[in-house]
């Protein structure tokens, strides 16, 4: 057997049957050999940063391992900064890299890769020799889950059409979920909860599944507990009616009272970084009890209170069992007054004038129009503070941003990866025009090629907004920030798209009413005013 067939065959053993790449010297016949198995998906894209991120977002909305591959040298190191932002996101993937011979040290390409992948955070597993393929694939897969990071599978280019025995290699994979937590630590978290007057719940994305959303449901009820999530697990308690939506940095008016008025968090699968609790305010002068199953995410920010290692649902049931032992009565802080001022709807006016669209009033209609089980997917930029808590979906893990590391540029990618996963919805990818130009436009070609079921709506302020906005505020002139960039309606209609220009609400709703027509990836190109975004 050769190399590329032993490699595709290992792959296939490990379920992957979904690779996004860009193929050259040191992967082109090992994904040559992949993409001709049965079951099988190659998804091509146009840089090889764009590859991490697609595996980054089917990763994401399917809770699958998210695959790609690339080649070497220039190739490895243009996935630096997607690779950086899946380590800040925790994210296991897998990478599947070639390389240089390692005697050929003039070769045009040649780059200590071992020290690049370091650098990114990621980690390194280098197939030692052919015979070893399957192993130290099985190897890389463990690693990618027990450290909840990328991991860069090295594949030296001359072993592509060498000759070995194929060694197959079971799966080292552990089932981690339902990890019971320790009494003694359930009994000290439930000290911390009975002392409250004024309990909230907190869930952050290691709570989403329906389980652990259930009985953290029967926790918050049982102690009479408002609840929220953080941006992660954006949605998870949508109508219910103690719902505070996301709380932190982004919390309306409501949330942020009632979390001011709190005297104890209880948070569930939330690292409570410093966005999840304002510079760490919500740990100051309330009690804070964390949950979580993966021991590093306990106190990894705040310190709290009380720690449980453990399974949310597990936990949050447990609390329940015990605290009707104790005959420990329920708070009111989830009062009828509470949920009345929730029901009550954020008036927002309309400030669209002059060729400019109001990006509230933007967001706020293709909230209404786009089919309400999309997958959401945001670049990164000002324009997230609007359209984090203006956009819903119906499944936190049908949500996903990537302003993990605060790059732009990361949204189109992701977006492709996302559509890919969950192909029978569409995707609803948000984005600003200088993320679009950065990392968008080529694989808009891309989306196109796949016929993905991609929607874009371009949030056009002709400007990077967060410098914009220094200048002004030092009344400096802002011009270095600002671009003349293309009409974008027709450029997506000659990458093979469909393509709106829109500079007017009306304009904006003729767009949005022609997409249940759609039969190919969708541009809206919508004009806000830099100096009226927030």
């Amino acid at each position: 057997m050769l190399f590329q067939d032993a490699m595709s065959a290992a792959l296939a053993e490990h379920g992957i049957d979904t690779i996004f790449g860009l193929v050259g010297d040191g992967n082109l016949f090992v994904m040559d050999s992949f993409r001709r198995l049965p079951g099988t998906t190659y998804v091509g894209v146009a840089n090889e940063a764009s590859a991490v991120e697609a595996a980054s977002g089917y990763a994401n909305v399917t809770g699958r391992l998210g695959v790609a591959t690339v080649t070497h040298g220039p190739a490895l190191t243009n996935t630096v900064t997607p690779l950086v932002d899946a380590v800040k996101a925790r994210l296991p993937l897998l990478l599947l890299a070639g390389d240089t011979r390692p005697d050929d040290h003039l070769h045009a390409q040649n780059v200590p890769q071992r020290e690049v992948v370091a650098a990114a955070g990621a980690g390194f597993e280098p197939i030692r020799a052919p015979s070893t393929a399957a192993v130290d694939l099985a190897t890389a897969i463990q690693r990618a889950y027990a450290e909840l990071r990328p991991i860069v599978v090295n594949m030296p280019a001359h072993f592509q059409w060498s000759e070995t025995e194929y060694l197959r290699a079971p799966s080292r994979l552990v089932d981690g979920k339902g990890v019971r937590p320790a009494d003694d630590a359930v009994e000290a978290a439930l000290g911390v909860i009975a002392d409250a007057n004024r309990p909230l719940v907190l869930a952050g994305r290691g709570a989403i599944d329906p389980a652990a959303r259930a009985a953290v449901l029967r926790f918050a009820a049982r102690i009479g507990a408002p609840v929220g999530t953080t941006l992660k697990a954006l949605d998870l308690f949508r109508g219910e009616q103690h719902n505070l939506g996301i709380v932190g940095t982004l919390a309306h008016e409501v949330a942020q009272s009632t979390v001011a008025a709190a005297d104890c968090v209880i948070a569930f699968g939330a690292s409570l970084n410093r966005y999840t609790t304002v510079n760490g305010s919500l740990a100051e002068k309330r009690r804070v009890v964390q949950v979580d199953d993966d021991r590093r995410s306990l106190g990894r920010y705040v310190a709290p209170d009380a720690g449980v290692l453990g399974d949310a649902a597990w936990t949050a049931d447990a609390f329940v069992r015990l605290l009707d032992e104790a005959e420990i009565k329920a708070t009111r802080f989830a009062s009828p007054e509470l949920a009345a001022e929730l029901a009550r709807p954020i008036e927002a006016p309309d400030r669209s004038d002059g060729g400019y669209i109001d990006i509230r009033t933007a967001l706020r209609r293709v909230e209404e129009t786009v089919a309400a089980d999309r997958t959401v997917v945001t670049d990164s930029g000002r324009f997230v503070y609007h359209a984090w808590p203006a956009i819903s979906v119906q499944n936190p893990r049908h949500f996903v941003h990537t302003a993990n590391y605060g790059s732009i540029g990361l949204g189109m990618g992701t977006a492709i990866g996302a559509a890919v996963g969950r192909p029978d919805h569409p995707t609803l990818l948000v984005t600003g025009d200088g993320g679009f130009m950065l990392g968008g436009l080529n694989e808009f070609s891309t989306a196109v090629r796949h016929r993905l079921d991609l929607i874009v709506v371009l949030l056009n302020d002709g400007s990077f907004g967060a410098e914009h906005i220094q200048l002004l505020r030092r009344d400096l002139d802002p011009g270095l920030s600002l671009f003349d960039w293309p009409d974008f309606g027709p450029v997506a209609e000659a990458l093979g798209g469909r393509g709106h220009t829109v500079r007017t609400p009306a304009e904006l709703d003729a767009a949005l009413h022609r997409l249940p027509d759609r039969d190919r990836p969708v541009l809206i190109d919508v004009h806000i005013d830099p100096n009226q975004v927030s």
